[in-house]
Order: structure tokens, then C-alpha cells, then sequence
């Protein structure tokens, strides 16, 4: 069951009480608050031909300890004696969220507004000067609370490979980032490190349990430290008009500006959380009803694809873009299109999953993958 903050965890001989009081989640699992699309993309990226390869190559080859060393010369760590406001938001957030070690975090010089977990080895935050100028106490914490949301999920490891890859592999002769195996890797990591940032904001809902903080963050991040201009209803109402206006060519146009992208739109962030917030399964989380880690051993891949089958099946039969309701149109509808990809992915042969007379059901992935 949740609690309500009463203290934290000790942590150079100080015990941590929180600016106020927060319900606190004690043995969460990642799973509780992760986008299906998160899962499941991060299980199409494992099984995608060649990425085994890389990454055991990329994983030996990469400078762990240089990046480390990097950030603690040329970087501010955070610590009671520096930025002493976000050591107190690291600390609340990883109480929150029940990770026992506090991962080290570093302030570096840029004015562009941006927050990173990397690490191989061991997770690290980094936030730069422009996105704490940008933000208040209330938007920050919800920050701060997404990376480490980050660091639960593991995510750390993937998004340095896709860093190293896009941003560095220029300077190492021996990556052909021309090879079509290596562009797909990159192109499937972007598709991942996409929806593994609807997983993050929803973490950083949990840690700061203040929706409005969140949306004037994703606000600020789109049009500056600007809110007195700015409206929430108006801002989620451009979500809205993004996804149902205009026709199949804009459809298809969304999908080539999204591409090159490593964060989805900040209006689509905004409308995703607000509807997170609102759902059932959000509720239940902060009633205490949630996915322990020492439940983590007992799931299957299987349950993630059958989860993402049937958030892809609301979507298809809810959403108004034109490609989205052409997609269900040819295939029979949401409700079908959803009850195959169940059959895919579930082996229940009684979905309609394929027409094929001899064919048995795919399985999918062994449950043993995690």
C-alpha cells in the first residue's frame, strides 16, 4: 500500500523529509507506469536482425568511464552543497519510486532546455543550465522524476548506444553509419526512445502528483518561459488539431517529421499524460494497487504484447487521423485489427488471427526475454 511521505532514505547521514507531503510507492515496478508501445518497441529492437551484434560490440567499445569523468570535470555535480534544490527533488524522486541507489547528477552548461540518463554500467542524470532557468520548483520536480523514471526502467543503456550512434559514430571510421543494418538499428532505436519517453513522463507524474506542473513543463519546452501567454486547454487543443487534421498526405508527412526525432511533439506528450491521469490505471497506482519488481520475475513478453495489442487496438478505433481510420477500415475494424494482433501474440486460436488453413498461432518472443 502507498504511504504518504514521513521521511526517506538516509543518505550521507541525513535523513531526507520532503517539501511536502507526496504518496510514495514502495517496491514499484517499472511496469506499473511503462506505455505498452515502450515494451513492446524495446522488444522489436532486441529482435531486430544484427542488433545483438552491435550492441555487444558497442557495449565493450564504449567509454564508460571517460563519460563519467567527462561530466564530473566539466560539469557541476549535484550534492547538498550544490544545487542543493535538486539534490532535495533527486532524493523525493527516488524515495518516491523506491530505487535505493541514488544515481549521481550533474548540471552542465547549455542553453538549450534538456535532461538526459545514460550509463552503461550505472545509470547518470544530467540537466542543463537552460532547462533549470526555464523551470519552476513544481515543473522541475516532475523532471527530475521522469529521468529517474529513466533509470527504473533501464532505459539508461539503450539511450547511450542511440547517443554513441547518432552523435559520435561520425568520429569512429570503422562504423559505416551508409550500412542499411546499422540505419535500422538507429531508426529503431529513435521508434523506442520515442515511447519510452511517454513511460518517463508518466514516472514523472508519479513522482510529482501535479498535473498542472507537467503540462506547464511540456508547455515551457515548446514555447518558453512564457505561460503567462499561454493556455493548457489551447495547448491541448493543438494535440488534438495535429492528430485529426488534414488528410492522408499530412498523415504520412507527420510520420517523416517524427522519424528523425528521439522526443515525440510536446502536445502529444502533454494530451498522452493528461490521458494517463485520467484513466483508471493511474488511479489504481496512487490507491496503492500496482506491479511489484518481485513480481517482475513471473511476466512474460507474451503479457506485453497482449497489452500492446489492445492499447493499439484503442488507438486504431479511437484516433481521427485519416491513416489511422484507413488502417481500420482495411482491416475490419479496431476491434478485429485488435483481436489478430491478440491471436499474433498470444497464440489464441480462436482470434482471427490468420486465414492460412495448417498454420498453427506465432507465439512471439520466448516469455523467457525480459
Amino acid at each position: 500500500m502507498t504511504d504518504d511521505h514521513n521521511g526517506g532514505p538516509e543518505n550521507g547521514g541525513h535523513e531526507h523529509v520532503p517539501s511536502r507531503q507526496r504518496r510514495r510507492f514502495p517496491g514499484i515496478s517499472s511496469r506499473a507506469y511503462e506505455h505498452p508501445a515502450d515494451r513492446s518497441a524495446l522488444v522489436a529492437l532486441r529482435k531486430l536482425s544484427g542488433f545483438d551484434t552491435v550492441f555487444k560490440a558497442l557495449s565493450g567499445l564504449l567509454p564508460e568511464r571517460s563519460l563519467r569523468l567527462l561530466f564530473l570535470s566539466d560539469s557541476v555535480r549535484v550534492s547538498d552543497a550544490q544545487f542543493a534544490h535538486l539534490n532535495g527533488m533527486l532524493r523525493d524522486a527516488c524515495y518516491i519510486l523506491d530505487l535505493e541507489k541514488v544515481p549521481p547528477m550533474y548540471v552542465n552548461q547549455d542553453p538549450v532546455p534538456n535532461a538526459m540518463c545514460i550509463g552503461l554500467d550505472e545509470p547518470i542524470i544530467v540537466v542543463t543550465t537552460g532547462l533549470v532557468e526555464l523551470l519552476d520548483e513544481e515543473e522541475m520536480r516532475a523532471v527530475v522524476g521522469h529521468e529517474v523514471g529513466h533509470a527504473l526502467s533501464g532505459h539508461s543503456v539503450y539511450r547511450t548506444i542511440l547517443l554513441f550512434l547518432t552523435n559520435l559514430a561520425l568520429k569512429v571510421a570503422w562504423i559505416p553509419l551508409g550500412n542499411v543494418a546499422i540505419m535500422a538499428i538507429v531508426t529503431a532505436l529513435r521508434e523506442w526512445f520515442r515511447k519510452s519517453e511517454l513511460s518517463a513522463d508518466r514516472a514523472g507524474l508519479l513522482v510529482g502528483q501535479d498535473l498542472q506542473a507537467s503540462m506547464r513543463g511540456l508547455m515551457k519546452l515548446a514555447g518558453g518561459n512564457h505561460l503567462h501567454q499561454m493556455n493548457v486547454d489551447a495547448f491541448l487543443e493543438q494535440a488534438e488539431e495535429y492528430e485529426a487534421g488534414g488528410d492522408l498526405r499530412d498523415s504520412v508527412l507527420k510520420i517523416l517529421n517524427v522519424l528523425p526525432r528521439t522526443h515525440p511533439f510536446a502536445t502529444v506528450r502533454a494530451a498522452e499524460l493528461k490521458k494517463w491521469a485520467e484513466s483508471r490505471d493511474y488511479q489504481r497506482i496512487m490507491d496503492g494497487h500496482y506491479p511489484r519488481r518481485d513480481e517482475d520475475k513471473d511476466t512474460s513478453v507474451s503479457d506485453s504484447f497482449r497489452q500492446s495489442a489492445s492499447s493499439y487496438a484503442d488507438n486504431v478505433r479511437n484516433s481521427k487521423d485519416p491513416l489511422m481510420k484507413l488502417v481500420s477500415d482495411i482491416a475490419g475494424g479496431a476491434g478485429d485489427l485488435g483481436g489478430k494482433l491478440r491471436g499474433k501474440f498470444t497464440g489464441d486460436r480462436s482470434a482471427p488471427d490468420d486465414d492460412r488453413p495448417g498454420d498453427g498461432p506465432d507465439n512471439g518472443p520466448d516469455d523467457g526475454a525480459k
